[in-house]
């Protein structure tokens, strides 16, 4: 636009705060947004080094920050690129961004710088292609890079201790196993009930031969008294 008319390294940041959005081409006349002028005029114009990282470093204009980054992918190294804008995933702020139909969505910082080191085209501009972070692992180029999630273990240090524990038993101790349940004795298995009834069996025939003898002496008893 007209705004970026005789603009220098020097001017370029105070175009860059007035960006309200950031986006290629809208509209149905694909009109080139003030974000996307401001990068075709820093391709033109060239800023030093130092000027694209202060862009990046800083905090206080997101979209100041948003024009170093993708000004940075476009023109820096492998190297450069995962150097100074892998820092950036820490950085969830919001920002507006414009889509080819005039739309206007929520991302946020972090989304953006993704983009940038996942994406092919970006903002409707094809990026240059750079190798994928692992191949740079991998020759010694780049170090691992450290999530900051990985800070979350040092918070819950004694958590997986308490989950062994609990796992095997109270107070650590692992419980005894369970004692298997008693099968039932089958029709043929003689148990406590077949002890009874072998038991019953010869008092019953005592008191059989108790009854004849008693029958005997009454007999005789008769016998005498006739």
């Amino acid at each position: 636009t007209e705004k970026c008319f005789g603009l220098s390294a020097e001017t370029l940041v105070d175009r860059a705060v007035e960006l309200r959005s950031y986006g290629g081409c809208t509209g149905g006349f694909q009109n080139p947004t003030p974000f996307i002028c401001l990068i075709l005029k820093m391709l033109e114009i060239q800023p030093d080094k130092d000027i694209v990282v202060e862009f990046i470093k800083n905090e206080e204009f997101r979209y100041v920050r948003l024009l170093g980054a993708f000004y940075m992918r476009l023109v820096g190294t492998a190297l450069e690129i995962y150097q100074y804008l892998e820092p950036l995933f820490d950085d969830y702020r919001k920002v507006r961004f414009k889509d080819m139909s005039g739309t206007t969505h929520l991302k946020h910082v972090d989304e953006f710088i993704d983009e940038l080191l996942t994406e092919e085209r970006v903002c409707n501009i094809i990026l240059p292609r750079i190798p994928k972070r692992h191949v740079l692992e991998n020759i010694g180029d780049l170090k691992p890079r450290v999530s900051a999630l990985e800070d979350l273990d040092d918070l819950f240090p004694e958590e997986g201790a308490g989950e062994e524990k609990v796992e095997g038993g109270a107070n650590g101790v692992d419980a005894e196993p369970e004692a298997a349940p008693a099968k039932p004795p089958k029709r043929g298995d003689r148990g406590d009930g077949g002890d009874r009834r072998g038991q019953e069996r010869p008092r019953r025939a005592d008191g059989d031969r108790r009854r004849d003898e008693d029958d005997g002496e009454r007999r005789r008893s008769g016998g005498r008294e006739r």
